[in-house]
């Protein structure tokens, strides 16, 4: 349609200038003395457009002439810059298959070929550690440092590749660089998280967990064991320092206080340092959300006094009336009337733990009773039968 409706305009215009042509009789005289040329003024309008056309033309010819070495330039750059391109693509590509001997000729190739491109040296870089050849990683990670322009994700390569040799230390120090320029992302953060957590520094591991937590980067079932793990350990390097470990406690949020192993790990440590009766309540809340036979069984670590665990017996005895035949909750019991010197009632309560659920803190608890009682003949028998088990577990 478009070239029907183009052809009747030409047709037209043709038309239009064939009328106006035949209707026009003037004419153009040249004086050139002692020459005078008379022609139509059609002729002349005609010889006009013509010889501007033709100006136009050899114009138009000379300075294409005149630019060809700059278009020839132009052209092999531009064939230098696809060579480039098609080269690092098949570097990445090759890195990706796992192919670093070819990933790393092909980076060469197209780091020459784009007179040093910080991409092709971060990926010969890249290649060249996993062939494990050190002397051209670092000769890479040189050329790749010589532009500023992709400085953040040369650090960000030194670091990740560090850490996969487990040299922590320097891939901490490219981190910290990364964190004085302002930048915290989440590649970086979980790069720090693996750091802080090779070199045990919790508090910084606590404090990079919650963040990611906080950027949907790590669910509550992924944060939850690097969290809990975090808290344990710092808490065992404050364990000399029951004071410092108390306020510790005190400021962990109650979500994470949720975390049942978390409680478990940490209530041996507080009862340790004297602070058990800190976590009654939490374990307490817990226990009366949802049940738990390994939490009931440490639920007598939360008794530092006599008059401690005789509340705390009050409570497990309400328990053991919906979970009679829980050997955790029997042996947490028996512990509490053992602390509340109610020697017949603990026997009867460990007696029944081991009948439920033979362990050896259950044997080990006895024996200790039966010494309490002078009854050795008795305490050597449970003696031996824990060393039986354990022997029989290292076995």
């Amino acid at each position: 349609m478009r070239a029907l409706i183009w052809l009747i305009g030409i047709f037209a215009l043709a038309v239009g200038v064939a009328m106006v042509a035949g209707v026009n009789d003037g004419y153009v005289l040249v004086v050139l003395s002692p020459w005078r040329a008379q022609i139509s003024l059609n002729l002349f309008i005609v010889l006009l457009v013509a010889a501007v056309l033709l100006i136009h033309l050899l114009l138009r010819l000379i300075s294409r002439t005149l630019s060809l070495p700059t278009r020839v330039a132009n052209w092999r750059d531009r064939r230098r810059r696809q060579k480039a391109d098609r080269s690092l693509h098949a570097a990445i590509n090759a890195l990706f298959e796992g192919r670093f001997a070819q990933s790393l000729k092909s980076a060469s190739t197209a780091y020459t070929a784009s007179e040093g491109s910080s991409m092709a040296a971060l990926v010969a870089a890249r290649a060249a550690h996993g062939l494990q050849d050190e002397a051209r990683y670092t000769e890479w990670l040189g050329h790749a440092a010589e532009s500023k322009g992709t400085e953040v994700a040369r650090l960000m390569t030194e670091a990740e590749l560090a850490i996969e040799s487990r040299q922590f230390d320097l891939a901490a120090k490219r981190l910290a660089t990364l964190r004085e320029g302002g930048h915290k992302h989440i590649a970086m953060l979980r790069l720090e998280s693996r750091v802080a957590l090779a070199l045990g520094r919790w508090d910084e591991l606590v404090h990079i967990v919650r963040q990611l937590r906080k950027h949907k980067a790590l669910t509550e079932e992924q944060a939850a064991p690097k969290l809990r793990r975090a808290h344990i350990e710092r808490m065992k390097q404050l364990a000399a320092d029951p004071a410092a470990l108390a306020t510790y406690w005190t400021e962990i949020p109650a979500e994470e206080l949720q975390d049942r192993g978390l409680v478990e790990r940490a209530l041996p440590l507080m009862a340790r340092a004297g602070h058990g009766v800190m976590v009654r309540r939490q374990v307490e809340r817990l226990l009366d959300e949802r049940w738990d036979s390994a939490l009931a069984r440490l639920y007598a670590y939360c008794a530092e006094s006599e008059a401690d665990a005789r509340t705390c017996l009050q409570k497990a005895e309400g328990w053991l009336e919906a979970h009679p035949q829980d050997g955790g909750l029997l042996f947490a019991l028996g512990q509490l009337c053992r602390r509340s010197e109610l020697w017949g009632k603990a026997q009867s309560y460990l007696e029944a733990s081991l009948k439920l659920a033979p362990a050896v803190d259950t044997h080990l608890a006895l024996a200790h009773l039966f010494d309490t009682l002078q009854r050795p003949a008795d305490a050597q028998r449970h003696y031996r039968a824990a060393a039986e088990k354990v022997a029989g577990a290292a076995a």
